[in-house]
């Protein structure tokens, strides 16, 4: 696609679906609200900010936001600005993740580097992160800023780990649940917690919501890790063993260690060395007859229930069941 095309049509709002059913007029806000701040003097910046906004994302952090403050009655219009910053700030992580990975491929289309190249994407994602902060100025919460500010930094740290972690066999699974909390969950939490604040949330509320959002985004990025070795590559928008020919050493990996036979944890930890996908049909075999996957899961289940739990501390409502059911959906989803 070339530098100077044209930008895909603005008015194409992201699906919706059951769960954004109690802040159906909110999403919709949220919607425009991304468009209007994605204009720019500069066409490329457009261009590849709808590009990347409209692939097909579930708008999951932005809908917590929403969830959240409505949870407790909040009935002002802010939360719709902050839970567009925080797709703001989801999606730049996305452009600078898919240069740092080399990623030819997300949810099915091209990535923003394949179509245009490293550098535009990188530039566009700054683009995108300054915009947040201008956004959290308009919010107008100084709690809420040092919440999303701590948080932007956290994020980064977990992605420099990860990275740290690649190729390394001996990566643990304590290591593994800090680059996770890092480089995802962190974001489920600010979005949640950020909310609970906006909406003035007893002491109890908010760190109910923060904790919330933490066990979600831990569940959700298990699956993610899972579904690497046993989801389907159409319905996923990406290859299955992705994360295997990156040499990222996931949980289905690091337990597929703990439990193999000394001949299978050799292999495994070949196929993390080398990266690629050499050791693919072989590795498969290895989580699956090893019980790795069926672990993964069972720790997946562990965080969604944990994140059930918090709800206890909200009054009943229909954004707390949205709420309850996206934690089921966290470990019942193919994609």
């Amino acid at each position: 696609m070339p530098a100077n095309a044209s930008p895909p049509p603005s008015s194409r709002p992201a699906p919706a679906s059951p769960l954004h059913a109690a802040v159906a007029d909110d999403f919709l806000a949220v919607n425009r609200t991304i468009m209007d701040q994605l204009a720019s003097r500069i066409p490329l910046v457009e261009t590849i900010g709808q590009y990347i906004i409209e692939s097909g994302g579930k708008r999951l952090r932005p809908l917590l936001v929403l969830l959240a403050a409505r949870s407790l009655g909040y009935a002002g219009d802010r939360h719709i600005t902050l839970a567009t910053l925080v797709e703001f700030m989801h999606t730049s992580t996305l452009l600078h993740d898919d240069v740092v990975d080399e990623s030819h491929m997300r949810r099915g289309k091209a990535t923003a580097n394949d179509a245009w190249g490293n550098a535009p994407s990188v530039l566009v994602g700054d683009f995108l992160y300054s915009r947040s902060f201008q956004m959290m100025v308009e919010v107008g919460s100084m709690r809420i800023m040092d919440v999303l500010s701590r948080a932007t930094c956290t994020i980064a740290e977990g992605e420099v780990q990860q990275l740290t972690n690649v190729g390394n066999p001996d990566t643990d699974e304590t290591a593994y649940f800090e680059t996770i909390q890092g480089k995802t969950a962190m974001l489920f939490e600010a979005a949640s917690h950020s909310g609970a604040i906006l909406a003035d949330a007893s002491p109890d509320q908010e760190a109910a919501l923060q904790h919330y959002g933490r066990y979600l985004g831990l569940a959700f990025q298990l699956i993610d890790d899972l579904l690497d070795y046993q989801g389907d590559a159409e319905a996923m928008g990406k290859n299955v063993g992705d994360d295997l020919a990156e040499g990222k050493p996931t949980l289905p990996l690091i337990q597929a260690m703990a439990a193999g036979s000394p001949a299978q944890r050799s292999l495994v930890r070949q196929a993390i060395r080398q990266g690629g996908l050499d050791h693919l049909d072989e590795v498969l075999a290895i989580v699956r007859d090893t019980g790795a996957l069926d672990y993964t899961r069972t720790r997946a289940e562990e965080m969604a229930d944990k994140a059930l739990a918090q709800l206890d501390a909200l009054p009943e409502s229909p954004f707390r069941d949205s709420m309850a059911e996206l934690a089921r959906l966290a470990v019942d989803r193919q994609n």
